[in-house]
């Protein structure tokens, strides 16, 4: 749930004093402003728009994308790097050029990140005009309709249903105003709003029953207030600016942090036993630190932010053409983890089509009372119009039934009603006609009927008994079991009764039943068998009937073997429901709080869980689920607490999103585990090689730009090809699988090292050295040559090793044969290997401790770079023999 605000001093004070003090408090009156306070009161207390919001979002993304686990990662590395290249430099000379490369990686990712943000935060924010919609306003006593962004403190309006409430508002009058604040709260309870004053002193602010807070959706119901707040200085204003995205608490950054936490491990072990190793060798403890700290360095990738970062924003791209706006990147790879997919009935497997088929009473007979009575309901409720009252309304007009459907309103006023909730699943509402008052309920037929103590047979009113109650269930039965989705219709005279509460539904009498048809949609059975092939999990959440919630999973092929309702739910304890819920595919009947408590336990089993809805029943399970999704159509409240937003309802272009999460997530996991292994078998090699060897096998600015020159080849990564098998199962990061991996493949790429440093020390240099080891030399000139021919041999060895590891170890299937990498990722490879190479034989080479090396050593780096591709090739298939997976 979203935290929710203090309310300070000055408003509890504007909401408890009279009317007459509050005026003068804010310089206004029951006329409304007059014109020439307008600028005045815009001086004093604001405007009513959102230009600081919006910068306090972009400090958001701006925030996100500097503060993350990768980044965070190369915050150490900088700070070691400082250390052991600037305050105790190594060589002996400050070398400021891995700081400024890191530097360097870490602003091209932010700016690659922050872009795609606001980019898609400016997209969204033309999908809603709410603050250039219109609101009736008193001014100079007069009713005027002005666009709510020229709204000022003081300014007294007239609130409407179907609408957003415009700013913080004290309520004057209201009519049965009834409320919803899950933009604020994350619950889908509608709060009925009066204008009494109550003691306030231990409530929390949002239960203020005389205060409408901006944003929140009015559901039923008018109003009169004087706006108190505006803009950034509403609750909703300041809840919005301390909002930070949900995503940041779900799978990805649990998983993200483990990967970082793996690598610092790592680190924390490199460090001592390097320490000790150089201590043992050269003596020096402030060196031997120093040193094991750059090596500590080389362990890490050092482009994994701007790697991650532009998979992301790939896939994410790729996406918005698909029509799936995502409010933060890091939804795309919950897409690649999603195992589970709850979604809601109407609209999602079903066309959202809603029509009537039958009206009928309490027998299954035909009767025009039952449709007269529920069309007076839907009409004079002036709620969201929902499925439901559409359909009714929309048969009244049928050409041949309008003129009657229209006498039937002009005989029958309004006076009052109470609009639908989750708990009741009902709504009533009075009418007076010539004759009497009727309180008029239309609701679930389960629900409804526990409020009924009569019902009516032509025009005879009996009491509900045991026989007639198997008859009413006989006939409804038969309804649900062929997939209609039926509604009861009851009334009662009322005597002397303006107004209603909720005991006015009790003592109902049953007149009879709408049975309505929602065919299921085309696609859903195709989505669902695509979704399914995916091994994604689908389960029906909903409120409506058992019955039908079966016949349509019947009919797109959803399991209908395990189902269980929101009652029966409840009488469950604690360790029955987790496992219940693990194997149920369909839950029917539910309460907002059910749907919600459902993702909660999946998520503890260990599953990444999807939740795609679009009314505020579904806000509280949108709320929890790793990746809320919902629909450009939705409620406003719904959109505003997903994290992805479809322009269209259809379960078909999920089905491409899991996918491209699925290859984005794999080339994601590819750099960090080949990279990872990579580096960790080359520091492997350098603490071996540092025990024996008088001199460095490479300087830290060699390992830094061999590093380098590898990770800038991984940038084309993310337009790599992913062999299908890699996308068929819900991927997921894991420190124990990155550890082993590394563990498995670095030390491999040692045994080839330690090969050339025996090459390179007792046969290679010494042909250049006139014979003689380096621990025989005398002349310094040639032990500069000597290590130069070795640091550059080892160079080379590990820049091919390196760059044709990532072909070896990007599929498990055999390389060049069975999968191809994508021809960017082959272009770079080879032009990779030649421009690398032909960089020991530039002049620039001389600076970095380089040489050119003759053809003989290159017939050796052919050979063992080949015996080393063989082993890797029969090491990945012992790998995932063990492991069930490479990558």
């Amino acid at each position: 749930m979203y935290k929710i605000f203090s309310l300070n001093n000055k408003l509890k004070q504007y909401l408890t004093i009279d009317l007459d003090k509050l005026y003068v408090l804010l310089n206004t009156s029951s006329k409304g402003l007059k014109s020439n306070q307008i600028l005045l009161q815009r001086k004093n207390f604001g405007d009513n728009n959102f230009n600081n919001l919006n910068h306090s979002f972009t400090k958001q993304h701006l925030y996100r994308a500097f503060f993350n686990p990768f980044t965070i990662i190369l915050y150490i590395i900088s700070i070691i790097s400082i250390i052991t290249d600037i305050i105790y430099p190594i060589q002996l000379h400050q070398n400021y050029s891995t700081i400024t490369i890191i530097i360097i990686m870490i602003i091209l990712s932010v700016i690659i990140r922050f872009s795609y943000e606001q980019r898609s935060f400016y997209r969204l924010s033309k999908m809603d005009t709410f603050l250039n919609n219109y609101i009736a306003v008193k001014r100079n006593n007069k009713w005027i309709d002005i666009p709510i962004k020229n709204l000022v403190v003081g300014d007294y309006v007239y609130l409407t249903a179907n609408t957003k409430v415009p700013a913080d508002i004290r309520l004057i009058k209201t009519n049965s105003l009834f409320i919803s604040q899950a933009i604020l709260t994350g619950e889908s309870d509608i709060i009925e709003k009066h204008s009494d004053i109550k003691n306030i002193d231990n409530m929390t602010i949002t239960n203020y029953s005389n205060l409408a807070f901006m944003g929140t959706s009015i559901i039923s119901g008018s109003g009169e207030g004087i706006v108190l707040n505006v803009g950034t200085n509403t609750l909703y204003g300041s809840f919005a600016q301390n909002k930070t995205s949900k995503i940041t608490s779900t799978s990805f950054f649990k998983d993200a942090n483990s990967i970082s936490l793996t690598l610092i491990k790592f680190m924390a072990i490199l460090i001592p036993i390097v320490s000790i190793i150089s201590i043992l060798v050269h003596g020096s403890l402030l060196y031997s630190f120093v040193f094991a700290l750059s090596i500590a360095i080389g362990l890490t990738p050092e482009l994994l932010p701007m790697i991650i970062t532009t998979c992301l924003v790939k896939g994410s791209n790729y996406l918005s053409k698909q029509k799936i706006i995502l409010k933060d990147i890091y939804a795309m790879q919950c897409f690649g983890s999603m195992d589970i997919l709850c979604v809601d009935k109407t609209g999602t497997l079903t066309s959202n089509n809603i029509i009537l088929e039958y009206y009928l009473d309490i027998l299954g007979n035909e009767n025009q009372k039952t449709l007269d009575f529920a069309y007076l309901n839907s009409y004079h409720l002036s709620s969201y119009p929902n499925h439901i009252d559409n359909a009714i309304l929309k048969y009244a007009t049928i050409p041949q039934k309008k003129d009657y459907f229209q006498q039937l309103i002009n005989k029958n006023k309004r006076i009052s009603e109470i609009p639908f909730d989750f708990e009741r699943k009902c709504s009533s509402v009075i009418i007076q006609n010539e004759h009497q008052k009727l309180l008029i309920t239309k609701g679930d037929v389960k629900e409804l009927f526990k409020h009924c103590q009569y019902i009516e047979y032509q025009n005879k009113i009996l009491p509900i008994d045991n026989k007639n109650t198997q008859s009413i269930h006989a006939v409804i039965d038969e309804m649900l079991e062929d997939g209609m989705k039926v509604m009861a219709v009851a009334y009662k005279p009322l005597i002397d009764t303006t107004s209603i509460d909720l005991e006015s539904e009790n003592n109902l009498i049953l007149i009879g039943y709408l049975a309505f048809f929602d065919a299921p949609k085309k696609s859903s059975i195709e989505a669902i068998k695509k979704l399914q092939s995916l091994n994604v999990n689908i389960k029906l959440l909903t409120g409506d009937n058992i019955s039908v919630a079966t016949s349509i999973c019947k009919r797109v092929g959803i399991s209908t073997t395990d189902i269980i309702t929101g009652n029966e739910l409840s009488n469950l304890n604690p360790a029955q429901l987790d496992k219940l819920i693990e194997k149920t595919t369909i839950f029917a009947e539910l309460t907002p709080d059910q749907k919600r408590m459902i993702v909660t336990s999946l998520q503890q089993n260990g599953h990444t869980v999807g939740f795609l809805g679009d009314g505020l029943n579904d806000i509280p399970a949108i709320v929890e689920a790793d990746i809320g999704i919902s629909i450009n159509e939705a409620t406003d409240s719904t959109k505003d607490v997903a994290n992805v937003i479809l322009c269209q309802k259809d379960l078909t272009i999920l089905h491409k999103a899991i996918i491209e999460g699925r290859k984005t997530f794999t080339n994601i996991t590819k750099y960090i585990k080949i990279t990872a292994s990579s580096n960790f078998g080359n520091i492997f090699s350098i603490i071996c090689a540092s025990a024996f060897l008088p001199f460095l096998p490479m300087t830290a600015i060699q390992l830094l730009l061999l590093n380098i020159l590898y990770d800038i080849l991984c940038l084309i990564l993310p337009w790599d090809k992913i062999d299908n098998e890699n996308y068929r199962l819900p991927l997921n990061w894991s420190n124990h699988h990155l550890g082993s991996f590394m563990c498995f493949f670095g030390p491999l790429s040692s045994i080839f090292d330690i090969i050339t440093f025996l090459f390179l020390y007792f046969i290679f240099c010494p042909l250049f050295t006139n014979g003689l080891l380096y621990s025989e030399l005398t002349d310094i000139h040639l032990q500069t040559i000597y290590i130069s021919l070795f640091q550059t041999g080892w160079f080379l060895e590990s820049m091919w090793s390196q760059i044709l590891i990532l072909q070896m170890l990007r599929t498990s299937k055999i390389p060049f044969l069975q999968s191809n990498a994508s021809k960017p990722v082959l272009i770079t490879t080879i032009i990779g290997i030649i421009l690398f190479t032909g960089l020991t034989f530039t002049p620039f080479a001389t600076n970095l401790g380089l040489t050119q090396l003759p053809a003989l050593y290159f017939i050796y780096l052919f050979v063992i770079v080949i015996l080393y591709m063989l082993l890797i090739s029969f090491a990945k298939y012992s790998y995932i023999a063990k492991y069930k997976k490479l990558i």
